[in-house]
């Protein structure tokens, strides 16, 4: 009975198993992180959990975040801009950033996560200011307070406005310096077993932040240690001007020419893609984060995600920074997905369940893992619960592979449990002080805004 729970009389368990199997009136049975039973026979364990009139689904996976924008979210300045001259705004902010900034601004969001249904967060930190070495073991001591299923990426830049570039001087780095670190923090924090808690990604920032020699030498150095890789691409008509005038190549041309296609490849919001390069991404098997908040939020276009799919490119949900979203909400994320492209593509659209899929098994894909994303004997014991049984949902059960999609929860989960943990009960994080927490943050933004 070490570290196990029992989950029963779940009343609808969504699995987002490769048999799209609904249960109904079914209990599960989990012991040290990892789904041992589901069936309808009550298993003894440390602790039980009643979820009758629960909906039970996989945990969400969030392939695409920036958890330091938490603190720069909703400045007025920027609210109507686009993404190179809101980029431009905001380094001025974010090149202030230390330890502190990533600290509360990491548990803010990944609590906010947990709290609407993700258990697994990957974040694309690319910001590094001078003397600030050790942002992402803050970022990973503040997944293991929360108890959240952390892929951190070691970003970068190494083009400032001197170089053709965005970013100020002080938040670029050498090659050199960027391949170091990012080895250092590999062989650190890189776990390859199966229901690993830490695993880390090499992530040049974008084609318009970082040189040709670091995209082609993290691309070799990621590959030598066994490890992914992640940029945003294809984002706005901006960037693809850029890569034209620059390199005479489309984007993802590009990112061709330097090894940056393949299964352990996934790129940040993929919008303006052609049909023979969505042909190139499926044949090579390389991913796509789907951001629609962030897309939407900054006019950048609208991802052809039917079309991904029927080409069977990989691709996930992210929620993008909370500065190009305002929130870390998978839920919402999940809505507003299946609405823009329900609207954009008819009846070609992502249905409903699609759209879970995308936000769970889609993203275990796209992050290379396969032991989350859905819920069947063997997988790893994340999920989260919602009870059915309140005012808002009143006759929404219908179908609870669609629920979230069509209805839409707008809500704090009932529970979420990661690694067979509850990290949320009721509506609360269970491992940290919630009041707490929004003080001491609030403090902490305040001071970033005003860069002191």
């Amino acid at each position: 009975m070490k570290n196990s729970i029992l989950v029963k009389n779940i009343k609808y368990l969504v699995t987002c198993d490769d048999d799209d199997n609904v249960f109904e009136n079914i209990n599960m049975y989990i012991e040290n992180g990892e789904i041992k039973y589901i069936g309808k026979e009550f298993k003894l364990a440390e602790e039980t959990i009643d979820a009758t009139n629960m909906v039970v689904y996989p945990g969400l996976i969030n392939t695409h975040h920036h958890l330091y924008q938490i603190f720069s979210r909703n400045i007025p300045q920027v609210q109507n801009m686009e993404l190179f001259p809101w980029l431009k705004y905001l380094y001025e902010i974010w090149k202030n950033m230390n330890s502190d900034v990533i600290m509360y601004s990491s548990l803010c969001g990944m609590g906010e996560l947990l709290k609407t249904g993700c258990t697994t967060c990957f974040d694309h930190h690319y910001v590094f200011p001078e003397n600030q070495n050790n942002l992402i073991e803050t970022q990973f001591e503040a997944a293991k307070k929360l108890g959240i299923r952390m892929y951190a990426s070691r970003g970068s830049m190494s083009l400032s406005i001197k170089d053709g570039g965005l970013p100020p001087d002080t938040v670029v780095q050498t090659v050199d310096d960027i391949l170091k670190d990012s080895e250092r923090l590999v062989k650190k924090f890189h776990d390859k077993s199966r229901f690993s808690m830490s695993r880390v990604a090499l992530a040049p920032c974008s084609p318009f932040s970082v040189s040709r020699d670091l995209m082609r030498e993290s691309a070799k150095l990621a590959r030598e240690l066994g490890v992914r890789l992640h940029t945003h691409l294809a984002e706005t008509m901006d960037e693809e001007k850029f890569t034209l005038e620059k390199f005479n190549m489309r984007p993802l041309q590009y990112m061709e020419s330097l090894g940056w296609l393949g299964s352990d490849v996934w790129f940040a919001h993929g919008i303006h893609f052609t049909e023979d390069e969505l042909k190139l991404l499926a044949s090579t098997g390389t991913g796509i984060a789907h951001c629609p908040i962030s897309n939407m939020k900054l006019s950048s276009g609208i991802a052809k995600i039917s079309q991904m799919l029927k080409h069977n490119v990989p691709v996930g949900l992210g929620v993008d920074g909370s500065a190009s979203n305002d929130g870390s909400n998978m839920l919402e994320e999940m809505r507003v997905a299946f609405l823009l492209h329900r609207l954009n593509s008819g009846k070609n659209a992502p249905t409903a369940y699609d759209i879970l899929k995308i936000a769970t098994k889609g993203g275990a894909k796209v992050l290379g893992r396969d032991d989350i994303g859905k819920l069947s004997v063997g997988m790893a014991g994340d999920l989260f619960m919602i009870n059915i049984n309140r005012l808002e949902l009143v006759g929404a059960d219908l179908d609870p592979r669609s629920l979230l999609s069509t209805v839409g929860y707008k809500g704090t989960v009932d529970y979420t449990i990661v690694n067979g943990k509850v990290v949320v009960k009721n509506g609360i994080l269970v491992n940290i002080d919630e009041d707490k927490l929004y003080y001491e943050s609030d403090a902490v933004a305040k001071k970033f805004i005003r860069g002191i």
